[in-house]
């Protein structure tokens, strides 16, 4: 533990993150379809030696409706000024202005997947040595990016789209069919190799890089948001059973799978909280502003904002409810691939505060379509269940307070694993960025 937060102080060293007299701090930074959200984060150990990151301070500014499209930034310009008012509240609630931090990164044109890769071993009898699995590493990400590539050409209709790798993780190791935590050493003949990649298109990618770039913000990592998402909870908490977790953003849906310790791949759909809006406009003649107060108000259980039947609010905000569940269920079919799907499904996102979804969710005939072994148990995540993460500013509430807070924990372990597969991972990844 304690090499972890000498690793993480070396870096947020290295990268200027620290002003004279200050302490160790980092800033989180989801950059969303309606909000931008910021948040100033110490860093310090804890009693037992573990890194802990409390957030000092949180920031937030609404997005305008050309600002960004289904969770892509289409005017910099204007995502650059909210985000600098997002930071400067978070700022002047930490009394902190740390330099470095990570950005998260989500949208239709994200692709995570877990890649499996099974090479054939030279020299079956030789101990596997460091610059060996390196090369293993590299061969499988090749094939990985290839893949990815011809899936976004395809989806997006471009061809030649330059595609990035955004985030890597080893998910699991074999050597002639024996799981291995550390191969080195190890002889064999068959080396499988199960990896998860997050990758976006180039234009995605460099336009959250301007975004930070403009805000003299030093990034340490771009993250792919459903696997911070998905990566949040204490290992304790979510077990080898695995889960199911769903995101939902103003713009897009995120969709995670994780099962037997590690994540199986992510799916993105372009339906989230605005297209409830959008709904009520159609339905009730309202302008976009006054709709989404009255989707807001509904939510919160509060008096609504419009003379409107709350019968007739809650049937159009179920119907579009429905809409959503099924492109939810499609997702959650191709991450299954027919195989047995955890019991629980965890819920988070602004869109999530509205109960129709919850009820949509809760519902008794959407699963049993899907590879379930029962109704699965829904659950809302709180941010008081990011792991390593607490929240000192008091603002950090409500169910789209989750994903920002998930990615301060990937900040706070970035680079943490010293194992030689991670390192070759490292490598790898380093080879594949910008």
């Amino acid at each position: 533990m304690q090499e972890r937060l000498s690793q993480l102080m070396e870096r947020l060293t290295r990268s200027g993150a620290r002003r004279s007299g200050e302490p160790p701090a980092l800033v989180a930074l989801d950059v969303g379809t309606e909000f931008a959200k910021a948040l100033v984060v110490a860093v310090t150990p804890d009693a037992e030696g573990r890194v802990i990151g409390t957030v000092r301070g949180a920031g937030r500014q609404r997005q305008g409706l050309t600002h960004m499209q289904s969770g892509t930034v289409s005017d910099i310009d204007a995502v650059v000024a909210n985000c600098a008012r997002a930071l400067g509240e978070a700022h002047a609630m930490a009394g902190l202005r740390p330099t470095a931090g990570v950005i998260g990164i989500a949208g239709e044109l994200v692709k995570g997947t877990t890649s499996t890769g099974v090479i054939r071993r030279d020299d079956p009898p030789a101990p596997m040595t460091e610059d060996e699995l390196a090369r293993i590493v590299e061969q499988v990400q090749a094939d990985a990016l290839a893949d990815a590539e011809r899936r976004i050409a395809w989806e997006s209709g471009v061809e030649r789209l330059d595609v990035r790798l955004v985030h890597a993780a080893v998910v699991e190791l074999k050597i002639d069919g024996y799981p291995v935590s550390n191969p080195i050493g190890f002889t064999g003949a068959q080396v499988e190799l199960a990896v998860f990649n997050a990758f976006a298109p180039m234009v995605h990618l460099g336009a959250l890089q301007s975004v930070a770039n403009q805000l003299g913000l030093e990034l340490l990592g771009v993250i792919a948001e459903p696997y911070a998402v998905a990566t949040c909870l204490d290992p304790g908490e979510l077990g080898d059973a695995g889960a199911v977790f769903v995101d939902v953003g103003g713009g897009t849906t995120d969709v995670a799978l994780v099962r037997h310790g590690g994540i199986a791949g992510t799916k993105m759909l372009a339906l989230g909280g605005r297209a409830f809006t959008r709904g009520l406009v159609e339905r009730f003649a309202l302008s976009f502003p006054r709709a989404e107060a009255l989707k807001v108000a509904s939510g919160e259980a509060g008096d609504l904002p419009e003379p409107i039947d709350p019968a007739a609010l809650d049937a159009a905000l179920s119907e579009d409810a429905a809409v959503w569940l099924r492109g939810v269920e499609l997702m959650i079919a191709d991450l299954a691939a027919g195989e047995l799907l955890p019991g629980r499904v965890y819920l988070c996102g602004g869109g999530a505060q509205l109960p129709q979804l919850v009820a949509a969710l809760n519902g008794d005939g959407w699963w049993r379509h899907l590879p379930f072994a029962r109704q699965p148990q829904v659950r809302a995540l709180a941010p008081a269940d990011v792991a390593g993460v607490l929240d000192a500013s008091g603002r950090l509430t409500t169910r789209q307070d989750v994903t920002p807070m998930a990615l301060a924990h990937q900040a706070l372990i970035l680079d943490a694993s010293t194992t030689a597969a991670e390192r070759a991972m490292r490598r790898a990844v380093r080879s594949m960025r910008l």
